[in-house]
Parts: structure tokens; sequence; C-alpha cells
């Protein structure tokens, strides 16, 4: 005779005790503290062929809804006079200055003038704002944000405008009490922005002028854009620009010491040196621990498969003329393409300096990826205008990393397991792909 009371009676604890040892299991696997960087997942990262871009992005930066999407703050009716920024350096470099001048201008209620791009001590030639961007685009694209000049009138027309040193302004007060008192008295004044702005301290309204003249106003001349285009589409697809620094005057800049190169490119570093000596003993140490030291192809190399980047991969590389020690990349890599080797000659001859940076930024910002070996203005806008479209298979290779664990002494498979996890993790937190001046934090 089967005895269900009984069966019953011993199934029940059973059921009980494994409902409760299941329950305490789930608890404990979802309160439990976890990083996002678990064993399981990185062994889940470790097969064959799954390369950074494969990673799982935690955070993202995309444009702020305030300035897209914000109710514009009324011009005023009456301007307080003209403002002309004077820009300075590279490309990019004058694209940072402009940046902040439309800022300062909204700011000092001033109507802009076209800027004036001071090219020749850095380029050696004389390209100005209108060769490089479609000046009516950004009219246009300014209308409510800035009021903007395309012509002085005429009794400013024949004149230059009365200089103000802004090297030590950085936030909204130093220009409303130092350089507005100017601007109302000269009517007609000129400015170049000092580095490192407060532009958190501006009100909204300024810092919206700001992002529409630097993300949205700026737009290649037709005939540079169709170069450019034509340039893009020669590229073989899918491919990564990839902008490496390692000039001489770049080196020498940097004030690092390097060992192993080949003579020719040691001659050019000393040549380029000047007074700037490199730091010895302890100092170069600390110096190159610090992330100072520009990467070498060869170093960038070994980082691009650490991050299992397929040595198969199309690369191209932005890049200025004099690289030293490319065959340390191009060794590795053999699908990379510069544009003096796409661009015709005589083609080639023909562009100016600023022209030719255009390019480069051009492709880098429609590429399918991007990585740099360095943080300067051309990563910093190239970045932010990815993230502004919508790219966001971009990263900063890591200097500190990488002098960090080579002081440690791993080397080998070690070191490239270590260089993995360290980018993982920036490209997981977006670390470096936009400034958060016009870009808000979007958390996946």
């Amino acid at each position: 005779m089967i005895q269900i009371p009984a069966v019953s009676v011993s199934v029940k604890p059973l059921f009980g005790v494994l409902v409760v040892s299941l329950s305490v299991l789930l608890a404990i696997s979802v309160l439990a503290p976890r990083s996002i960087f678990s064993q399981t997942s990185f062994s889940s990262l470790s097969r064959e062929g799954f390369d950074i871009w494969s990673v799982r992005r935690m955070v993202e930066w995309r444009p702020c809804k305030w300035w897209l999407q914000g109710h514009l703050t009324a011009l005023p009716e009456k301007s307080n006079g003209y403002i002309r920024i004077d820009c300075y350096g590279g490309l990019n470099q004058m694209r940072r200055d402009l940046c902040d001048g439309v800022g300062i201008a909204r700011l000092l209620n001033a109507t802009l003038v076209m800027p004036k791009f001071e090219v020749a001590a850095y380029w050696n030639e004389s390209s100005g704002f209108a060769d490089v961007f479609d000046v009516d685009y950004f009219i246009q694209q300014m209308t409510g944000f800035v009021r903007v000049a395309k012509e002085l009138p005429p009794e400013f027309a024949s004149k230059e405008p009365f200089p103000v040193d802004c090297s030590k302004r950085k936030g909204q007060f130093d220009y409303l009490e130092s350089v507005l008192p100017f601007l109302l008295k000269h009517h007609y004044i000129s400015i170049t922005p000092a580095m490192s702005q407060r532009r958190d301290r501006y009100p909204e309204y300024a810092k919206a002028a700001l992002c529409q003249g630097c993300y949205s106003a700026l737009r290649l001349t037709k005939s540079l854009e169709k170069k450019a285009a034509e340039l893009l589409l020669a590229i073989p697809k899918p491919f990564l620009a990839l902008h490496l620094r390692f000039e001489p005057d770049m080196v020498a800049y940097s004030q690092c010491e390097y060992t192993g190169l080949s003579p020719s490119s040691m001659e050019a570093i000393e040549a380029a040196r000047g007074d700037k000596k490199p730091w010895t003993g302890d100092l170069a140490k600390i110096w190159r621990r610090r992330g100072k030291c520009p990467l070498t192809p060869r170093e960038t190399a070994f980082i691009l498969k650490a991050l299992r980047i397929p040595t198969d991969t199309h690369i191209y590389l932005a890049a200025g003329d004099g690289i030293m020690e490319i065959e340390g990349l191009t060794s590795v890599y053999t699908n990379v393409v510069t544009k003096s080797v796409l661009l015709s000659g005589e083609d080639f001859k023909s562009m100016h300096g600023n022209t030719k940076a255009a390019l480069d930024y051009y492709v880098s910002i429609n590429s399918d990826a991007y990585m740099a070996t360095y943080f300067g203005n051309m990563d910093k806008m190239v970045a932010a205008m990815r993230a502004f479209n919508g790219l966001y298979k971009t990263l900063f290779l890591s200097r500190r990393a990488f002098s960090e664990l080579m002081y440690k002494g791993l080397r080998g498979k070690r070191l490239m397991r270590a260089l993995w996890e360290a980018h993982r993790d920036d490209f997981v937190m977006g670390i470096g792909s936009a400034l958060p001046d016009c870009f808000c934090e979007f958390k996946l």
C-alpha cells in the first residue's frame, strides 16, 4: 500500500530547502558587488577575433539637449561692437580658438567678423578662413546664436581692430570686467582666446553659441569637401584612421629620450631640440611614467595588436610629413595608406598645409574607426565630431598605461593582456570620446 502522507512529508521539506537555496544564490548573484569587467566577461572577450570594438560600452557622450533642443535666449537689440578672432597655429588649434571666440563674442554681445587665420609662422603660407570653411554656411548656421558680419561697415572697413590681450582671461567675469570696456570704447577689437578656457562658467546662451559654432556651423568649402570625399572613396573599406605623432619637432618638444632609433631619426631629433634638452635620470623616468613621451610607430603597432586589431586591417594614416621610424608600424600592419599616395602628385603639391590637414580631419570623422597616439587639438575635435555624428569607435592609445606597465617589468603576452584591460576600461566608459563642454554623459 502506498503511503502518500509519508511521501508528502519527505518531499515538502526537500522542496522548501531547494527553493530557499536557489533564492539565496539568486540574491547573492544580484546583490553582490561585481565589476563590470568580471573574469567571466573577460574570458568571453578572449575568443580569437574579438577586438576592442566588440566590447559593450557602458557610457556614451552625446550632444546636450540644452544646446540642440533648448530655447535660445534672444539676442539683444543692439550689438556692443565688432570683434575679430585672431587664430594661430595649425588648423585644429585655430579651430579651437574660433570655437572659444564665438562663445566670447556672444558673452560680450558683440558682432563676430570673419576670423583671421595667422598661418604664416606655422605653415609658411597665407591661406585664410574662407580657403578652408564655407563662410555663407557658417553665417547661416549661427543665426540666432550670435551676430556674424561677412563685411565690416565703412567706418571700420579700412581700420585695424584694437588688440586686446586675453592671455590671462579664462572665465565669464574676466571678459566682462576686462575686455568689454575696450569693446565699448573702440567698437572694434581683436582677441586671441587663452588656452584652458573656463567654459563651464559661461551662461548657457554663450555655451550654446560656442557649441553651435564648433560642431554645426563649420563645413569645408565645396571644392575642398569634394576633394575630401574623393579621398574617402579611394580608401579601402572598412578602415581605421590612425593619427600617429612621431615627428622630430614633436619628439624634441616632449623632452624625452629614446633608444633604438635609427641614426637619421636621432639626428633629426637633435636638430629640432634647440634649447629643449631631454630630461635625464629620475626626472626622465617620472616624465615618461606620466605619459609625456610620444609612442613610436613600433610601440603603436604593439598596442594595436594587444587590442586585437587584425594585422591586415586597412589603415589610413592621418598625419603630416616627416613621421620617423614608420617601418615599425608598416612592417606589422601592411595595409597602410596616406593622402600623398592616394592623391595625384601635382594635385597634392598644390594644396596648402591647412587644406591638407582638413583632408585628414574629414577622413577621420568619417572613418569606420579612429585611434590616436596623442590627445591634441585634432584628436579632441575629431572625437567630438564623431560623437556628434553617432560614431563611437574612437579610442586614444594610452602612453601613460604603456609606460607604467613597462616600468613594472611587463613584457610580451603579459604586457599585451594588461594593455587590453587598460584600454578596454577606457573604451567601455567612453573616456576621451568627447569633451563635456557641449556633450552630456549618457549611460547605456
